[in-house]
């Protein structure tokens, strides 16, 4: 199978979809992979190094598009959807949720397409959002703890404080990946840590990995208004896989909180979970709305391609290897992780959170490839 490996074009999206490793890896299994030049520069990885690995290195988009199995890392943006054909299949970031555009395209175009988001093993676990949840949430405290000096827009407080002084109280929706990895970077530098969740049992877990430094709360409406209303750093991490983020946090919520406080929405590629937030760019990240600071990019581990390119392959390349390998029905027969993953087929959507999400009919995904 002939794999594409295009450069990334979303604003100041720098990550790649394949290190030189993965390369090598699908080489050697009698793959021809199509790098486009230069699509790894930002990541700190080199046309030479790809080379070196294996790669045919082309000139254009269009070359690296034209392959039978296209891999990136996030949705295809308004230029490439020229693409889009029934032969392609796509494996990528795709959150239709967000980007109903893109899905139109998709089912018009009669792409095959696998979304990494929803690829789930038979625990829940999402194995491929993992990676990046994990950079998004940790990045999350660092960008806030940033946003909240007085320069830059907030309450000028330090997250950590210092003797004497309290620390910034941050509070965090949702305790999955991006959520506990956000708590935890919050409390390694200090702060008082809030982490609300419906689920109990993870919040146990938590509580146990922890002991006690991050305070749990059961998220209902009445905890989140108070935890809200008391937090310089508001953290949103909720996640329904290939669905649309529910709208946690009201706008008269964010009306009643302090003055300069920092809210970032990681959940914004989802839809986001808090009503005030819309999607930003790592050019222009931040805006306020009463008197509160936004940060919702939805490209979050963009601003740090090369740890997050590393991280990304470490995940996807087994399940890359699955579909070069066998194809993508006998792919997803095989293996019902990549399964869920399957979200457009021949002009259908063969995901029922994404179908609900786009209000479309949901298809049986091996209906669909049959």
């Amino acid at each position: 199978m002939t794999l594409g490996v295009p450069t990334e074009i979303k604003t100041a999206e720098a990550r790649v979809a394949m290190t030189p490793d993965g390369v090598r890896e699908l080489a050697a299994l009698g793959h021809q992979v199509l790098v486009q030049t230069g699509a790894g520069e930002g990541s700190s990885i080199s046309d030479a190094d790809f080379a070196a690995a294996g790669a045919t290195l082309v000139p254009t988009a269009a070359d690296a598009w034209g392959a039978d199995l296209v891999v990136k890392v996030k949705e295809p943006q308004e230029e490439e959807l020229q693409y889009l054909r029934d032969s392609l299949t796509l494996f990528t970031y795709l959150h239709l949720a967000a980007y109903p555009e893109v899905g139109k395209a998709l089912l018009a175009s009669g792409t095959t397409s696998l979304a990494y988001e929803t690829v789930q093993l038979d625990t829940g676990a999402l194995p491929l959002l993992a990676p990046m949840s994990e950079v998004a949430g940790r990045m999350a405290t660092q960008v806030g703890a940033n946003l909240l000096e007085r320069p830059n827009g907030g309450r000028g407080v330090l997250l950590g404080g210092v003797p004497g002084v309290r620390p910034a109280r941050v509070v965090v929706l949702g305790a999955g990946n991006v959520g506990w990895n956000a708590a935890w970077i919050a409390q390694g530098m200090e702060a008082e840590v809030w982490l609300l969740d419906k689920n109990l049992d993870r919040l146990r877990f938590v509580d146990q990995i922890h002991q006690g430094r991050i305070m749990t709360l059961a998220s209902n409406r009445g905890a989140v208004e108070r935890a809200v209303a008391e937090a310089d750093l508001l953290i949103g991490a909720v996640l329904v896989p290939g669905g649309r983020a529910p709208m946690i946090v009201t706008d008269e919520m964010i009306s009643g909180m302090k003055r300069s406080a920092v809210v970032v929405d990681v959940a914004v590629d989802q839809g986001g979970c808090i009503e005030t937030t819309h999607e930003t760019t790592h050019t222009a990240p931040t805006y306020e709305v009463h008197g509160v600071l936004h940060y919702a990019v939805g490209n979050m581990p963009g601003a740090v391609p090369h740890t997050s390119t590393y991280a990304l392959t470490n995940a996807t390349l087994p399940y890359i290897v699955e579909v070069a390998h066998k194809g993508v029905h006998s792919a997803v027969v095989d293996d019902p992780a990549l399964l869920g993953g399957l979200t457009t087929v021949a002009g259908h959507v063969t995901n029922e959170a994404v179908a609900e999400a786009l209000g479309v009919e949901f298809v049986e995904p091996l209906s669909a490839l049959a």
